[in-house]
This record gives structure tokens, sequence and C-alpha cells, in this order.
């Protein structure tokens, strides 16, 4: 069922993309490009997985500034949630980084957090963040839909 194109819809939505597209871009400068662990996808020659981190760079940018049109045009507006923005905002990084140490890194393999070293507490710290980040985002997100339902009430 899709979200009804309300303030609080809108507001969610904007959360998620800039939640989604942040987290990404972080990870894609930073462990990428300054610590250089791993490319988006590393089962073929530095080439590419240079290819594959500019199109995983497009892809967290378009995001991001999604988001943040998203965004401004809720402030013009004067329908500005934070808490429900950051509720969405929350549940999109939680999400990405979930599924990206999950599916990405286990199911899929396309590349692993870091080579050539235990991945065990890398991969427990990865994916705990992770969940922790969703876990808020879901819980916020319930929480601000119960103050809305009050409110109207």
């Amino acid at each position: 069922m899709d979200l009804p194109v309300t303030a609080r819809g809108r507001n969610l939505s904007a959360g998620v993309f800039l939640g989604l597209g942040s987290v990404a871009f972080l990870d894609e400068v930073v462990f990428h490009q300054l610590l250089h662990w791993h490319h988006f996808y590393d089962k073929s020659s530095s080439s590419m997985g240079l290819v594959s981190d500019g199109l995983f760079h497009a892809f967290s940018w378009f995001a991001t500034v999604a988001g943040l049109l998203m965004m401004v045009g809720l402030v013009r507006d004067a329908k500005f949630a934070k808490l429900t923005f950051a509720a969405g905002m929350l549940t999109g990084a939680g999400f990405f980084q979930l599924y990206d140490g999950l599916v990405q890194h286990k199911l899929l393999g396309l590349h692993q957090i870091r080579y050539g070293v235990p991945l065990l507490p890398y991969d427990v710290v990865w994916n705990v963040v992770a969940a922790v980040m969703l876990a808020a985002g879901i819980a916020l997100w319930a929480m601000t839909s119960r103050m809305q339902r009050r409110h109207e009430s």
C-alpha cells in the first residue's frame, strides 16, 4: 500500500531518501575512497571496482539530493516535521546499512567491509549499528504516528 501524499508521508519519504543517500555517501567516501578497504564490486579488476564505485556514488548523490529537495519543499510549504523526518532518516540509513551488511556483503558477496583481517568484529559492529538505527527509526516512526492520531482526535 502506498503512503498517501500527505505532509507526514512527504516528511517520511524525504527522510528516507536523505538517510539512505547520506549513509551510502559516507560509506563510499570513507570505506571506498579514503581507507581503500573495498570497492562496491570486488569480484573483477580494479578498473571495474572504480566504475562500480562511481555508479554507487551517483546513486548516493541522487538519493541525497532528492531528499534535500523534498525537505526544501516541505520547509517552503511550512509542512516540515522534524521528528517525522528524523524517523524517515534513521529508517533509511538503518535499512541501507543492514541491506549492505547482510545482502551485499554476505548473501551476494559483492565485497566485504575489509580484507586481510578477521571479519567477525567488523560484521558485528556494522550490522548491530544498522539494526539499532533501523529499530530507532521504526520506533520513532510509530511514536510520531501515535502522536499524529492523538492530535487529530
